[in-house]
């Protein structure tokens, strides 16, 4: 039996290139948020569930034009704490729901068949 797959597996790896500094720290707090969430249904409800969750953990909503500054995601230096919405919704969410296709993709073919 395969194990069970969560959201939080579709944060590994991480990005190699970031929008801003507090990116990296959002993108990790968002994957330990996601431990035992399992896989939607489809990518469309993948992109919703970060779309949610960025709000969640941010109190800004992902269609913001700026980029802006979370205090909690900040760990020094100048723009520490600052997040890209442009990265999140550029690239973030796409890479995620890419991985989560390709998984779902994968697990089809790891399943045993009826026949």
């Amino acid at each position: 039996m395969s194990p069970i797959l969560t959201v939080a597996t579709l944060f590994e790896p991480e990005p190699s290139h970031w929008g801003l500094r507090g990116d990296p720290h959002l993108w990790r707090e968002m994957r330990a948020h996601f431990e035992e969430t399992p896989l939607p249904n489809s990518a469309d409800e993948m992109a919703a569930l970060i779309e949610t969750t960025f709000e969640l953990l941010t109190g800004h909503s992902i269609s913001e034009k700026e980029t802006f500054f979370v205090k909690h995601f900040s760990h020094g230096g100048m723009s520490s704490g600052m997040l890209s919405v442009e990265f999140w919704r550029d690239q973030a969410i796409p890479l995620l729901c890419t991985r989560f296709f390709e998984r779902n993709i994968s697990n089809q073919y790891d399943q045993p068949s009826n026949s």
